[in-house]
């Protein structure tokens, strides 16, 4: 039970609480990303509808649908990033592609995503017409994936090469799928029909309910599921996972049962990727991270974290150069924050070879041919993490009105992209105008 689950105290206390029959109604898993908290609510799962010891080879009829995350019993919901950890998995496959282990995980990631659109969810979505054609292809080629080496015949290089097309195939759609169908904010009808399959009598022992970044949802959506872990039916587990614990608002919180799980130290991460994703390689030249895993599965992203964060600290610093010139112009005091911003990120900007630009449909454009849409939730969070150390730095107290001006209007940035799906340039012109008049604003209140 939990074997898989490396360094983490928290399993012991989810395993104490198991075997003397404690585990609560409603839990929480937080912590930083890629500590475990997913992989260790589908280990409860599993273990809850065990009909045997429920350890992870345990032989049980349950226990074999889990591993293959089709448990009737299980439902998955929540928005989360799925294609680093496709990629890295296809990636340990393709160089084990004879190791059942490698084959279960490459297949157990694209799983966790085609979960956010079971039946229950999407039935009444109107997104379902438009993605029911790429969710039974993706389905058809995993049924194939799997069937690998169980029915082929002929020399092994011809089942690698077969591997590799399915694989390249998967994950083509599979991005797609994310990007077209999922929405960044839990919608209150899946917290609504979840709410009727919880009720639903289980197939098994219990039905297991997970949803992953569950402060990820506006307040109708909260209110839904605040009813529900209120008043759990009593065959079933819910499992909330978020990184800060605080994210949640309080009367949610006070009715779960929480876990922390924390970030592992570097040798135990080059454990993780050892055992989980079989690279050996990577380990060899790994250099000390504050988290290494993130550090490796970001190495899969067509637009690496490295690179995020130059566009960024550019786009932030020529933002706050073409306002303070606008701001100069009208014979106003231009404020601190502006200036604060670029004493902070002004080295960063010029070593980022974007260049110097003074007009923010050039500082627009550029950005626009640096970012896709898939990559720009990342790199909205990771201006708003500049501008919030900026704050933290000067620790000034009109400070934290310019900050918070920045919170907003990113966090309708990127709803405008990921949910509305609104390009990226178009968005950007919205942000420039918007910010710019908000701190405007907030200079003259």
């Amino acid at each position: 039970m939990f074997e898989n689950i490396i360094d983490q105290e928290a399993v012991f206390q989810l395993r104490d609480d198991l075997q003397n029959n404690r585990c609560a109604p409603s839990m929480l898993f937080y912590g930083p990303a890629w500590t475990g908290k997913g992989s260790a609510a589908l280990e409860l799962a599993r273990a809850l509808s065990c009909q045997k010891d429920a350890s992870w080879k345990c032989s049980c009829s349950s226990c074999e649908r889990h591993r293959l995350l089709s448990h009737d019993d299980l439902l998955i919901l929540g928005k989360r990033s799925f294609s680093c950890e496709i990629a890295a998995c296809q990636s340990a496959f393709l160089r084990n592609s004879t190791n059942q282990t490698a084959k279960l995980l490459f297949y157990r990631s694209i799983k966790k995503l085609l979960m956010r659109f079971s039946p229950v969810l999407i039935e009444d979505d109107p997104k379902f017409q438009k993605i029911s054609a790429l969710l039974q292809t993706i389905g058809e080629k995993l049924d194939e994936f799997w069937a690998l080496n169980e029915t082929a015949s002929g020399p092994e290089n011809r089942q690698v090469s077969d591997a590799e097309k399915i694989c390249a195939a998967l994950i083509k759609d599979a991005l797609i799928l994310e990007n077209d169908g999922l929405s960044s904010l839990i919608p209150v009808g899946h917290i609504r029909s979840t709410s009727g399959w919880c009720h639903l009598a289980p197939n098994g022992r219990h039905r297991i309910l997970i949803i992953e970044n569950a402060d990820n949802m506006r307040d109708e959506a909260r209110n839904s599921l605040l009813k529900l872990i209120e008043e759990p039916p009593s065959a079933v587990r819910i499992v909330l996972t978020s990184q800060r614990r605080d994210s949640l608002i309080p009367t949610i919180l006070s009715r779960l049962r929480p876990y922390r799980f924390l970030n592992r130290s570097m040798e135990k991460e080059k454990e993780i990727i050892r055992r989980v994703f079989f690279d050996t390689e990577f380990i060899k030249t790994a250099q000390a991270q504050s988290s290494l895993i993130n550090v490796y599965l970001d190495s899969f992203l067509a637009q690496n974290t490295d690179k995020l964060h130059r566009i960024a600290a550019w786009f932030i610093v020529s933002f706050a150069r073409i306002v303070s010139i606008d701001i100069k112009k009208s014979g106003k005091e231009i404020p601190q924050f502006l200036n604060a911003i670029g004493l902070c990120y002004a080295q960063s900007a010029e070593q980022s070879g974007y260049g110097r630009l003074v007009k923010a449909a050039d500082v627009i454009k550029t950005v626009s041919s640096n970012i896709d849409d898939d990559s720009f939730p990342r790199f909205m969070k990771i201006c708003l993490e500049l501008i919030c150390d900026v704050m933290r730095k000067e620790n000034k107290s009109d400070f934290i009105v310019y900050n918070e001006i920045f919170r907003k209007t990113m966090g309708a940035a990127v709803t405008s992209v990921d949910v509305l799906n609104i390009n990226v340039t178009i968005t950007l012109e919205g942000l420039f105008q918007k910010l710019a008049s908000d701190i405007k604003r907030g200079m003259n209140g």
